[in-house]
């Protein structure tokens, strides 16, 4: 039986986003590791209202609007470079999401 490890890396600032998933690949490809990735997906676009009003006769603020870049990467096997990966510790401002799946061979139970 094998695991796939899928983590999902999500971020504002798509610079710091590029070069934390390419130290992973670089990491994985030095260690022979099976990785498919990193895959990106259309960024995420936010608007955020704000205060009506800075006083009684002031005009309203701008909505604040923001992107949210997404990458995600898929090791399968190596399940010590996976958790260790997982479990490094990020820069600020990069969320990360682990999923493992155990996936069995054909004709097998």
């Amino acid at each position: 039986m094998t695991f796939v490890t899928t983590l999902t890396f999500s971020s504002g600032d798509r610079r710091v986003l590029e070069r934390v998933v390419g130290d992973i690949k670089s990491a994985a490809e030095r260690k022979g590791v099976e990785l498919k990735g990193p895959h990106p997906r259309p960024p995420e676009d936010y608007r955020v209202p704000q205060a009506k009003r800075l006083d009684a006769d002031g005009g309203a603020f701008e909505p604040w609007s923001y992107s949210v870049y997404t990458r995600s990467m898929r090791i399968i096997g190596h399940d010590g470079f996976a958790r260790e990966t997982a479990q490094q510790s990020f820069p600020d401002g990069i969320h990360v999401e682990a999923e493992v799946e155990q996936v069995t061979g054909a004709g097998r139970s």
